[in-house]
């Protein structure tokens, strides 16, 4: 037994205790959060004034920024037959092990390309990058950022194999995360950045849908737009203490906002960091149900501006997403998503076979190999009953 069940039982029967009050509170919040949206829905420029407002007593302030649309808007998937190539990329790695006898790193990226007008299968591609250099290890964060750079590099090789229309998926936000706090780590990030950007403005370049797929997010962009509103001039200063609708998401709000197949107003980013996606590569999103009325499943999709601004290929987006969301049936999520997360993962068994390979070819060419740790020796000792 690794859990004292004891105190979880005392834990759970206060948890238990408080649920009532804090669901009296939480639909009190979201039935504010409700009449907000419908009270203010299509105050567009009211709306983009209280924003800027707000950033200018807070630059740190991150909400959603409404642009055309209403923030009730909501529309159903388009009827124009899809057409072109669909890509989706995942990677997974492994990052060096102080514990291992060769400390290493490895990033796997796998694409998949599906001619939605053809009758040929998809057609799959595997890059593996294996480094080692036992004077310069990699950190976690940043063998990360090598990962989404691979990604974005891969997804650009792949869509040159094909003509027509194209539309490339991530998983995960298109905002470029891990600067860290250390003057290294951060020149690092500034470095991976700047490559980033440039691979976003590629796809723009060669006309590229890149659009960036985040399941059941958490953050709740929507919902501190709506907090924001509720602020009078005198209150904006103490900005980052106001949470008036702490606990409602904008998944549940999308949820009840969305029919089966729409899609949500598109909004931008209001956040220091985004800053620094400009002009065309400006970062922008909307929200989108692939589930259906009595089953949402809400989806929060990340799209440079020139996406945004072209109702063709935006249309042609939404249509794709539905479309191999509802492959999943019961748990809708994009198909060739799921796909390639299962080409590029890289299993415990496949790890175990790298460790050994690289083992065996550092032995055979006189190479240094360290003892493992005690620790990862103890690791490798068979499970107690």
């Amino acid at each position: 037994m690794t859990i004292n069940f004891q105190q979880i039982y005392t834990q759970l029967r206060q948890i238990g205790a408080n649920a009532s009050a804090q669901k009296k509170t939480l639909e009190e919040r979201r039935a504010l959060a409700l009449r907000l949206l419908n009270e203010r829905a299509a105050d567009l420029d009211a709306l983009r004034e209280k924003v800027e407002t707000a950033r200018a007593a807070d630059a740190s302030l991150r909400c959603a920024l409404p642009l055309t649309e209403p923030l009730d808007f909501h529309a159903p998937p388009p009827a124009a037959p899809l057409t072109g190539v669909i890509l989706a990329a995942d990677g997974s790695q492994i990052v060096p092990s102080r514990h291992k006898a060769a400390q290493y790193s490895l990033i796997n990226v796998g694409v998949i390309a599906l001619q939605v007008d053809s009758a040929q299968a998809p057609e799959i591609f595997i890059e593996s990058d294996l480094r080692y250099d036992d004077e310069d290890l990699p950190s976690e964060s940043q063998i990360a950022l090598r990962r989404d750079l691979a990604e974005r590099r891969n997804l650009l090789e792949a869509a040159e194999r094909y003509p027509g229309q194209k539309i490339s998926l991530t998983d995960g936000q298109l905002e470029l995360w891990g600067a860290g706090d250390d003057g290294e780590a951060r020149r690092e990030f500034e470095k991976s950045l700047q490559d980033y950007l440039r691979a976003l403005q590629t796809f723009h370049q060669k006309e590229i849908v890149s659009a960036g797929y985040i399941d059941k997010p958490a953050a709740s962009w929507l919902m501190r737009l709506l907090e924001v509103l509720t602020l009078s001039p005198d209150e904006l200063p103490d900005l980052k203490n106001h949470h008036p609708l702490r606990g409602v998401s904008d998944v549940w709000l999308m949820g009840r906002s969305l029919g089966a197949g729409e899609r949500s107003a598109v909004s931008a980013f209001q956040a220091r960091s985004a800053e620094k996606y400009t002009g065309d590569i400006a970062l922008h999103f909307f929200y989108i149900n692939v589930g259906d009325a009595r089953h949402p499943a809400i989806a929060r999709v990340d799209i440079p501006r020139w996406v945004a601004q072209d109702a063709a290929r935006l249309n042609q987006l939404h249509l794709a997403l539905v479309t191999q969301s509802r492959l999943m049936g019961a748990r809708p999520f994009p198909y060739l998503l799921h796909r390639a997360h299962e080409i590029a993962v890289v299993s415990q068994q496949e790890t175990a076979q790298v460790d050994q390979l690289l083992e065996l070819t550092l032995r055979q060419n006189n190479g240094e190999l360290d003892e493992i740790s005690g620790k990862q020796s103890a690791k490798e000792l068979p499970k107690r009953k």
